[in-house]
């Protein structure tokens, strides 16, 4: 009988991203604060002849399934470095909004590297799994580490942080993506059309809020709802009017706090606790602002095998 490993992974919201200015090599230097949240990806690793991704679940349409994907390219990074041929079908079952500002695609990648390990029996440190993460791209190392941290540099450079509670989120789906890239670019355009610049020559280095560290630290959820920022966010809303609508019926439904997610178009809004998260999630499906809403609790765990 043929084996199959099958390696569980969760998306992540952003409850502050501080963008500094463009770098040289067009990047942008950040204070993330990631959060992982309980709504996961699977990806099933299946000895094949060659590299094959197939993918079920909501927009898997949306998915490339050729080695732009970033699975397969984590696939492909691990067997390089151990000098094996990718002879891998990678299944992806979704359940992260593609192109939502959750990570979808950096989760992928980090269960596809965990489950082939453990196929390929390649045993690669963790070190070697951060490393090839921080090569694939800036989102991909939190996926693997999951719980709570601060990500510096591109996002890449990570330390985890305490908890003190747990955290009830709601996620409101918006119709289509948006691309990193272009949210970015927007950005950039916005600080230089408000005359403050663009460069890290003008906008001042990204810092960690200590009130929003110090809230995830008690779990105290309205300290953090006080606390929570995007930069990002401005930019999404001005490529996407509409998901101002979907923040304000999040708030008038009683989010202590609203937010686009990392670069969107997926919003984000803490409750207080379960209860609140239900209402919040109804009277948003009872808006018409959004295509969909879902309930998560955080911080979840990281890239795992689940089965084998």
């Amino acid at each position: 009988m043929t084996r199959s490993v099958t390696a569980r992974v969760p998306a992540k919201v952003n409850v502050q991203l501080a963008v500094g200015g463009l770098r040289p090599d067009g990047f942008h230097d950040l204070a993330n604060v990631f959060l992982a949240v309980g709504l996961y990806d699977e990806v099933t690793a299946t000895p094949a002849d060659e590299l094959r991704i197939t993918v079920s679940g909501a927009d898997a349409h949306a998915v490339p399934l050729d080695r732009t994907n970033l699975a397969a390219r984590a696939a492909l990074a691990l067997a390089a470095r151990h000098g094996i041929e990718p002879r891998v079908q990678l299944h992806i079952a979704k359940d992260i909004p593609v192109a939502g500002g959750m990570a979808g695609g950096s989760a992928d990648a980090a269960g596809a590297l965990v489950a082939c390990d453990a196929l390929w029996g390649t045993a690669a440190p963790r070190t070697e799994l951060l490393e090839i993460c921080a090569e694939l791209g800036s989102d991909v190392p939190f996926s693997l580490v999951g719980g709570a941290a601060l990500g510096r540099g591109r996002g890449e450079l990570l330390t985890p942080l305490q908890t003190g509670s747990t955290f009830h989120w709601v996620f409101a789906v918006a119709e289509g993506g948006l691309s990193t890239p272009d949210v970015y670019r927007e950005c950039d355009r916005l600080r230089a059309a408000d005359g403050q610049g663009a460069t890290v020559a003008d906008v001042p280095d990204p810092e960690p809020s200590p009130a929003l560290l110090e809230a995830l630290r008690t779990g105290d959820a309205r300290a953090l709802a006080a606390a929570v920022t995007n930069d990002l966010q401005p930019a999404a809303l001005s490529l996407r009017p509409a998901l101002a609508a979907t923040l304000s019926a999040g708030t008038s439904a009683g989010a202590l706090a609203a937010l686009v997610s990392g670069s969107g178009p997926t919003c984000a809004f803490l409750a207080e606790d379960a209860e609140a998260a239900a209402s919040v999630a109804k009277g948003l499906a009872a808006s018409g602002t959004c295509r969909a809403v879902r309930v998560a609790t955080g911080p979840a765990p990281g890239a795992a095998v689940v089965g084998a």
